[in-house]
């Protein structure tokens, strides 16, 4: 099928950018999204033309690099699915596709369509981790935990920092990242000796980092690809609350 991309373009962070147009022709609907990208950057090297920069890593959807807005949606038109998951065939011969990188302050584009999320990493560095002893691994029923616990931290942990929630909200909040991370650790028992100072230094740094507030629209969860949810957030506040009067 022939498609037309309307591709944000920018040389550095100092650039100010702009969308270029190409056409394709024999776009196969069996590829992803990726696999298209890479048809471009082909035919564009051949013509002597600066490829198009854009994050992937694992193409399957565990590493949440690829992140890209695609017509005015985080990671297209399918919900629950990253950008490397996107098929053309759900898209339509002659369609028009305006792909663009994250819109968030705190997620500066480095070229084209690669921002910088290191962010994230400081933010995990603030207090996303517990302190475990090292050598021999323990008995793993040596601590029991519910099912129902252990599948809530599940669900909270397959949080994947692909930046969707920022990008999408309209504040550019990391209220559901943050939320999940110190979800994951607050419903099981090897997180409680540092909950306090976790929650503490977690809010603290997105605060400090430049991310807006958690105004409840929810467009964070209904475009996370992953599909995790608010109640995370409230966990999260509880969990703030609790650590200022104890």
């Amino acid at each position: 099928m022939k498609i037309t991309l309307n591709i944000w373009r920018q040389k550095n962070a100092q650039d100010k950018g702009g969308f270029v147009t190409y056409q394709m022709e024999d776009v196969s609907k069996e590829m992803t999204f990726l696999e298209m990208l890479d048809s471009l950057n082909e035919k564009l090297i051949k013509e002597g033309v600066d490829p198009v920069a854009f994050d992937s890593d694992c193409r399957e959807g565990i590493c949440g690099m690829c992140g890209l807005y695609i017509n005015g949606r985080p990671n297209g038109p399918q919900k629950g699915v990253t950008t490397c998951q996107l098929n053309m065939s759900l898209f339509a011969d002659g369609d028009t596709i305006t792909v663009e990188p994250w819109r968030a302050k705190p997620f500066p584009v480095i070229k084209d369509l690669v921002v910088d999320r290191s962010v994230f990493d400081q933010l995990i560095q603030a207090g996303g981790f517990i302190s475990a002893k090292t050598g021999v691994a323990p008995e793993a029923n040596s601590i029991l935990i519910s099912k129902e616990l252990a599948d809530k931290a599940f669900d909270s942990g397959t949080c994947i920092g692909c930046g969707t929630c920022v990008a999408t909200c309209k504040n550019a909040s990391a209220m559901l990242f943050v939320s999940a991370k110190i979800s994951q650790f607050a419903l099981i028992p090897q997180g409680q000796v540092e909950a306090k100072k976790r929650v503490q230094s977690m809010v603290d740094k997105m605060d400090e980092l430049g991310f807006g507030n958690c105004t409840n629209t929810g467009a964070c969860e209904a475009e996370c690809p992953k599909e995790i949810t608010l109640s995370n957030i409230a966990r999260m506040n509880r969990e703030f609350y609790k650590s200022k009067i104890s």
